[in-house]
């Protein structure tokens, strides 16, 4: 399901079969032989590197790989030289120029989800904003932030839960998330479990596995992870203050 998601916003260049080029490249031959180039060099240098997208950045003859995971390289246009690492950008400050595309990234998988797949808790009045958070009932901070939910809340900020087990799919632990997604109130059994209760296994079709991928594909490795409106990502728990103060801006 994952992998048809991806596939509705990116182009196959079918010369190499593993790389994913955006609709935006194709635009000139000249991108698309650059990034034929880069493939197969990386290839050839490092067989089985999992490149995920390649397209030109800012800087005249440059190119941005992407791998999956979200980790960055940099390369020239003839394939001769490539660098890993954030690239910045001078301006009043250093703009950190390979976080601004790490965080496209995830809000263009994000945008991808719908709030019904998730176990959502809304905001107590008016809405003025929502994190997105990978969570699992085991985890120490997932249970302290979850603890603080009609603080958050009352903040107006709405918080929507993925699953990420971290033990992996075939774990307790996912066992446990397959079963608040399959309860008939996910808000309860999800509040049981991170208080240390035990529920009867419930199963039933879920996207607990799938979102568990697609925190991997985004980097993901451990919990709580939130990701804001805007693609930023939060690792680790925040206060509900902070919090607030992040997804607001102030």
């Amino acid at each position: 399901m994952l992998a048809k998601r991806l596939m509705a916003w990116a182009l196959c260049l079918a010369t190499t079969g593993f790389v994913v080029v955006p609709a935006a490249i194709a635009e000139t031959e000249k991108a698309l032989e650059a990034g034929r180039i880069l493939a197969q060099k990386l290839q050839q240098v490092r067989p089985g590197i999992p490149i995920e997208t390649i397209m030109p950045i800012d800087i005249p003859g440059m190119y941005a790989i992407e791998l999956t995971g979200g980790a960055i390289l940099y390369g020239t246009a003839d394939g001769q030289h490539f660098f890993s690492g954030d690239l910045f950008a001078v301006q009043d400050d250093l703009l950190n120029l390979s976080e601004l595309r790490r965080d496209q990234k995830r809000k263009q998988w994000m945008a991808q989800y719908s709030p019904d797949d998730m176990i959502v808790f809304p905001a107590v009045g008016a809405a003025r904003g929502f994190i997105q958070v990978f969570t699992d009932v085991d985890c120490g901070y997932c249970r302290k932030l979850h603890a603080e939910m009609a603080q958050i809340n009352e903040l107006g900020i709405e918080v929507r839960y993925l699953a990420y087990p971290r033990s992996g799919v075939d774990s307790e632990t996912y066992d446990k998330m397959v079963t608040a997604w399959c309860s008939k109130d996910r808000q309860v059994a999800i509040t049981q479990l991170k208080a240390g209760d035990s529920l009867a296994s419930k199963a039933c079709e879920n996207p607990v596995a799938e979102q568990f991928e697609l925190g991997q594909q985004l980097g993901i490795n451990g919990t709580p992870a939130i990701v804001l409106a805007d693609g930023r990502l939060l690792p680790g728990y925040l206060p509900a203050d902070r919090l607030a103060a992040a997804v607001l801006g102030e």
